[in-house]
């Protein structure tokens, strides 16, 4: 029997991916549980477990596709009358059809595939809310998008949902100027194809300026180069992380005003404390007793950590919708992360309660994860600072960007030899810049500057952490 397994919501309402790579293919038997492919969403990359037992029919997207939540995925084969994806947990939570008066036994559902609809029927998809009155435009906006216009007697859109269409589609559609939404007011509650596409064209039209401006702008990939120099353009599809982050930076840089700081410090005293631990046989991680690195971003994960109590308002979240600055009274440190597929900030709850030990390990953990692809989408909500390490690429100082929601980011630059005065005379120190940007509309210069100063203290005496502490 064959029985079609649909993207399911990965959490915290997204509503696409994309296909990173299949781990199966057509044909394949697969088991119940066995990963299907690893998918990337806006935040990670996520393993797909199978729901069946049976064999893989049709793949409905090829690797590098973006697919709804929702959107047919994969189809199986699946032996017997009745499909049964049972989780292993929940094999014997089977209900008897007969003793529940229904057709069929409810199924267990997979966890993090959302609830299980109430029936055998699929889950029924929202309808779409319209304009049963005739639509009426003026002359001015029928000048100016004849394509828009809508035949008086058509219903229109009113709702924001999505059109129905594939990927391929909606790329073709708009190529020709062609609004899906008017088309799929004519067409109902189906899936849109090309065809679709080109009959609504060739019926309204298509608005000529588009046309034009589109077949006048240049298409660099297909501009002539001479020279043994020239390289072909690439183009790089803008999705999962990257267009979550590109939309997150430009959400944060036009919401709130940005102000950054900086102050240099002497951190010799600090890298001669992180000499001797580096170098001490005792100290060494209490999970597994392997030798434990501690490096500076902990000693500076620590400052910020009992700095911030005495300045709550870069511990702070500016409220829009109640008109509050919420004080937080923990502190669940973002950490940055460069990956090959972009920049996350994975955050370490509680970092306020860790040692300098406990931070090292979380932070060696969230860095190793997030490299690696397997952060959970859990892991990156929330966080009330962050801290970015620049200094690993040789840079000395930035302006980095909050992240949504959050007071202040604290970017650490790259240690470097300088001749710098100490006790009087000049010395060759460890010399290193510290970048700090903050929401003006929560925490004054003022404040930024006294705790900007108050993390440099402590890098620059680190036993002034006892008197913190």
């Amino acid at each position: 029997m064959k029985q079609e397994f649909r993207l399911p919501d990965l959490g915290e309402g997204l509503a696409e991916a994309d296909i990173v790579q299949w781990l199966v293919a057509e044909g394949d038997e697969v088991e119940l549980n066995q990963t299907l492919a690893e998918v990337e969403t806006a935040k990670a990359v996520v393993e797909l477990p199978s729901p069946f037992d049976g064999t893989v029919a049709v793949l409905h997207a090829a690797a590098g596709d973006t697919v709804e939540v929702g959107a047919p995925l994969i189809d199986f084969d699946v032996a017997g009358d009745e499909p049964e994806p049972r989780a292993v947990a929940a094999q014997a939570t089977m209900v008897d059809a007969e003793e529940a008066g229904e057709d069929d036994a409810a199924q267990p559902n997979l966890v993090g595939y959302g609830a299980a609809p109430r029936g055998r029927n699929r889950p029924a998809r929202r309808a779409r809310r319209v304009n049963s009155a005739p639509h009426t435009s003026d002359t001015s906006v029928l000048e100016a998008a004849p394509h828009d216009a809508v035949v008086t007697a058509e219903p229109v859109l009113t709702g924001q949902e999505r059109p129905r269409s594939t990927p391929p589609v909606r790329a073709y559609a708009k190529s020709l100027g062609v609004d899906l939404a008017l088309v799929a007011a004519e067409l109902g509650d189906r899936v849109i194809t090309r065809t679709d596409v080109d009959d609504y064209r060739e019926r309204v039209g298509v608005r000529e300026s588009d046309t034009i401006s589109r077949e006048s702008r240049p298409d660099p990939s297909l501009r002539s180069h001479t020279g043994s120099d020239a390289r072909p353009t690439v183009r790089i599809p803008v999705r999962g992380v990257r267009k979550h982050t590109a939309e997150a930076m430009v959400r944060s840089a036009f919401s709130a005003p940005h102000v950054t700081t900086f102050h240099t410090v002497d951190v010799t005293a600090t890298m001669e404390l992180v000499a001797s631990l580096r170098a001490d046989k005792r100290i060494v991680d209490a999970r597994d007793g392997s030798p434990l690195r501690i490096g500076v971003l902990a000693i500076v994960a620590k400052a910020v950590c009992l700095a911030l109590p005495a300045y709550p308002g870069l511990n702070s979240t500016w409220d829009e919708e109640s008109g509050e600055i919420v004080q937080n009274g923990f502190v669940d440190l973002g950490i940055a992360a460069a990956t090959d597929r972009g920049l996350i900030v994975p955050v370490l709850r509680d970092a306020q309660r860790l040692s300098l030990t406990g931070l090292a390990e979380q932070l060696g953990d969230l860095t190793a994860t997030a490299r690696s692809g397997k952060t959970a989408p859990a892991d990156l909500l929330g966080g009330n600072f962050s801290l970015t390490n620049i200094g690993v690429f040789g840079v000395e100082a930035g302006t980095p960007i909050l992240p949504p929601g959050q007071t202040g980011i604290l970017a650490t630059g790259a240690v470097r030899k300088t001749p710098w005065e100490h006790e009087g005379q000049i010395a060759l120190r460890d010399v290193m810049t510290l970048s700090l940007s903050f929401d003006h509309r929560i925490v004054d210069g003022a404040e930024g500057a006294q705790f900007l100063r108050a993390v440099a203290d402590v890098l620059q005496e680190p036993g002034r952490a006892m008197l913190l502490g």
